[in-house]
C-alpha cells in the first residue's frame, strides 16, 4: 500500500510517543540518535508522574491523552504517533491516529486479537497512511547472519527448529501495573514476553503449516499463562519446538533459537539471541568470518535494535526506502500467536493460515 499522505522531505520528521513506560525509555533514546533527521515532538500519559519524568527526559510537549495530542495536531505537525502502551489498547489508539491522517508505529505485539489486527491494518489503508510494527530483534546482527544463511540456501532442507525463551517475571512485575498479565491488555508469556521469538518462527524459517500448544498458569497469580509449549510444523516439512516459561529461577537464562538443517546446524543464544553458540556448514562461506563481530554482550531482553529499527521507519517517512515490518508483516506473528492460543483452549492442532 502506498499512502497518500506525502513523503517528509525537507525537514525532520516529527514523533509523538504515546505511553511513557518501560519500553517508552527505547524508542526516547532512538530518537535522540537520530536528531538529524527526526525529533520527538510530544509525548502522552495518563500517569502525570511517567509524562512528567518522559517531558524532564526529552523537553517534549505533554499530553494526558491521544485525542488531546491529536487534537494539536495542526501546531504539532506529527507525522507519526508511536505506540507503547498496553497491548490491548493499540488496536483502538491505532485506528483514532489513522483518522486524524497520521503514520502509526506499535510495539509488540500489534493487537491482542486477530480481528483487531485486522482492523488496524485496514484502517490505515483506508486513511492512506503506514503502519509500522516494531520488531527490533530482526535488526539483531546475529539473526541477520542467520536468516542470510537461511535465505543463501545453506542448511539444505531445514528439518528441525527450537526456540526457547527462559526468563523470570516475579509476581512483583504483575503487580506493577493493573493491566499486566491481563487477557483484555497484555497477553501472556507466549504473547507478551515471547512475541518476538514467534516472529522468527515465519520470518526465518518460513510459513508454519500448523501449530499444538499447551499453556499453563504455574505460579503467578494472574488471568494469563506464565509458562507455555507448542509443536509446530511448516509448510518447507521442518518441524520443531517453542518452550517459553516465565518462571526461571532466579533470573533470566536464555532465549535462544537452534536451526538444524541437511547442511548445517546453528544456535545463537544468549540472554535474548545475542551470541552466536554453534555455527557448523559442510560447505564455507565468506559470512563464517561475520561471527565473531556479529555477536554482543547485552543485560537487557531488549537488544539494541530500537536504533537500527527506527532508521527504516524514519527513512520509509522520508520516500527513501520501503518498511521493513509494516502491519501485513506483523499480521504474521500475531497469526502465529493467536493460533498458539486456539490450540492451547480447544486442545487440537491447528492449521494457518487463519481465516481473514
Amino acid at each position: 500500500m502506498q499512502p497518500s499522505r506525502p513523503p517528509v522531505t525537507d525537514r525532520l520528521v516529527r514523533f509523538a510517543l504515546i505511553g511513557c513506560g518501560r519500553i517508552a525509555q527505547n524508542h526516547m533514546e532512538a530518537i535522540k540518535k537520530h536528531g538529524e533527521r527526526a525529533v520527538l515532538v510530544a509525548v502522552c500519559d495518563t500517569d502525570p508522574v511517567a509524562l512528567q519524568a518522559a517531558v524532564a527526559k526529552t523537553g517534549a510537549r505533554a499530553f494526558s491523552s491521544l485525542t488531546d495530542l491529536l487534537g494539536a495536531q495542526g501546531e504539532l505537525g506529527v507525522d507519526c504517533v508511536v505506540l507503547a502502551t498496553p497491548s490491548g489498547l493499540h488496536p483502538r489508539q491505532a485506528i483514532e491516529a489513522a483518522a486524524a491522517g497520521v503514520h502509526v508505529m506499535t510495539e509488540k505485539p500489534m493487537a491482542t486479537r486477530w480481528q483487531d489486527g485486522l482492523a488496524m491494518v485496514k484502517a490505515c489503508d483506508d486513511a492512506g497512511v503506514r503502519l509500522f510494527v516494531v520488531k527490533q530483534n530482526r535488526r539483531n546482527p546475529t539473526l541477520q547472519l542467520l536468516k542470510r544463511a537461511v535465505s543463501e540456501g545453506r542448511f539444505g532442507r531445514l528439518y528441525n527448529v527450537a526456540v526457547n525463551v527462559f526468563w523470570t517475571r516475579p509476581q512483583a512485575y504483575y503487580d506493577s501495573a493493573a493491566w499486566r498479565g491481563t487477557w483484555e491488555f497484555d497477553g501472556g508469556a507466549f504473547m507478551n514476553q515471547a512475541s518476538h521469538y514467534v516472529d522468527l518462527l515465519d520470518w526465518i524459517c518460513g510459513p508454519v503449516e500448523s501449530v499444538m500448544a499447551y499453556t499453563g498458569t504455574l505460579a503467578r497469580n494472574i488471568e494469563v499463562e506464565d509458562s507455555g509449549v507448542a509443536a509446530l510444523k511448516w509448510r518447507n516439512g521442518a518441524m520443531g519446538t517453542v518452550n517459553v516459561s516465565m518462571l526461571t529461577y532466579p533470573k533470566n537464562l536464555e532465549g535462544s533459537i537452534t536451526l538444524l538443517g541437511e547442511k548445517g546446524s546453528v544456535r545463537v543464544g544468549g540472554l535474548a539471541v545475542n551470541e552466536i553458540q554453534h555455527w557448523d556448514f559442510q560447505t564455507p562461506h565468506e559470512m563464517d568470518a561475520l561471527i565473531q563481530d556479529a555477536s554482543y554482550q547485552t543485560t537487557s531482553v531488549y537488544g539494541f535494535g530500537h536504533p537500527l529499527y527506527y532508521d527504516n521507519v524514519i527513512r520509509a517517512l522520508r520516500g527513501e526506502a520501503p518498511p521493513e515490518t509494516d502491519g501485513r508483516e506483523g499480521l504474521k506473528s500475531l497469526e502465529l500467536l493467536i493460533a498458539l492460543y486456539m490450540s492451547a483452549r480447544d486442545g487440537k492442532r491447528v492449521n494457518l493460515p487463519l481465516a481473514y
